[in-house]
């Protein structure tokens, strides 16, 4: 799909206050979904470096949630050849690196907001996010 095809989508859910879009052409497929007002807050206070991702609760379960701050390609290493960042049953800390979002040909390391065990990590390396989507979940 063009790019300016994309940016136009883009500018017309903003324009519309639309939370998600999917638009499929021939064999061509693109999901826009917008940021939440509590993801943007998070995301204009943290640097652009190192984001931290605010954590939700989720109160059926008692897990936290760790959501993309924003759509890209997730990887649990740094490099291929790399060993993940975390692995399930791992204890993490506040502010240690769990993953790499790569967005816009840049590589966004997404930091843990709070201390906790990874319970479960719902993406395959090396796919697709999109802004929200759930990465990890913390007990």
């Amino acid at each position: 799909m063009d790019l300016r095809k994309v940016k136009k989508l883009i500018e017309l859910v903003e324009e519309a206050g639309i939370a998600e879009l999917e638009v499929t052409s021939g064999d061509e497929s693109v999901r826009i979904a917008m940021a939440t007002g509590q993801a943007m807050a998070s995301r204009a206070s943290a640097s652009a470096e190192a984001p931290m991702v605010a954590a939700q609760s989720q109160a059926s379960e008692s897990l936290v949630l760790l959501k993309a701050p924003m759509a890209g390609t997730f990887y649990r290493a740094a490099s291929p050849e790399a060993a993940p960042f975390v692995d399930l049953g791992q204890s993490v800390e506040a502010g240690e690196v769990v993953c790499i979002i790569e967005s816009m040909k840049m590589m966004h390391e997404i930091r843990a907001a709070q201390n906790g065990t990874v319970a479960m990590i719902p993406v395959a390396n090396g796919t697709p996010v999109s802004t929200g989507e759930v990465l990890f979940s913390f007990s």
